[in-house]
């Protein structure tokens, strides 16, 4: 089940991008807070669709904490595909600007689709306990991911190649690291009160 929200995550990666340069064509924009902003929503919805449609209907998917688990597989494929894309892209600028990208998607980008992607998980394993506003739950999980997406692209791009933008990226998903592990936590007591 790890394996299939993976794989399918990968496999809908290509929405992303299709959806990222249609907006970049249109709009003749890729660098714009509003470009940064579509993108993390369109990334985000991706992941989404990926657990949905390879576990959500699955018998196997019987925990609350397995949407967490579910969606942060899912954005390990994604940011998979994501960083070999931008390897492939970066490899025509030679290959100490290609090292550098390689580690900052690694550590940057990677953590980030896992650690967005769990904030989602959390609300949707969330919409189990209050199923008569599972809706609202989960589209406040998407602005919450949306946002933090957001928030660590904004903060990185928006700097350039400063290091501050470095360390406060970096120190923002550490938080969002802590957060994710409170929450899980937080979780698990939840499901052993209610016996699930």
């Amino acid at each position: 089940m790890i394996a299939r929200a993976m794989f399918v995550g990968i496999l809908l990666a290509p929405l992303a991008i299709i959806a990222e340069l249609l907006y970049s064509n249109v709009f003749n924009d890729s660098t714009s807070a509003i470009f940064f902003l579509w993108a993390a929503l369109i990334e985000e919805f991706v992941k989404y669709l990926a657990v949905r449609w390879a576990v959500i209907n699955n018998p196997n998917f019987d925990e609350p904490i397995d949407a967490m688990i579910y969606m942060i597989s899912a954005g390990l494929g994604f940011a998979a595909i994501e960083n070999i894309l931008v390897l492939f892209h970066a490899i025509q600028s030679g290959a100490g600007a290609t090292a550098q990208i390689w580690l900052l998607r690694f550590t940057g980008a990677t953590l980030l689709h896992a650690v967005s992607s769990a904030l989602l998980g959390y609300f949707l394993a969330l919409s189990w306990f209050y199923d008569g506003h599972s809706k609202k739950i989960l589209a406040l999980g998407f602005g919450i991911a949306i946002l933090a997406h957001f928030a660590f692209n904004e903060t990185l791009l928006s700097s350039g190649s400063d290091m501050i933008g470095y360390v406060s990226s970096s120190a923002g998903l550490l938080a969002l690291i802590f957060l994710i592990s409170f929450l899980f936590n937080k979780l698990k007591k939840r499901m052993a009160e209610n016996q699930i």
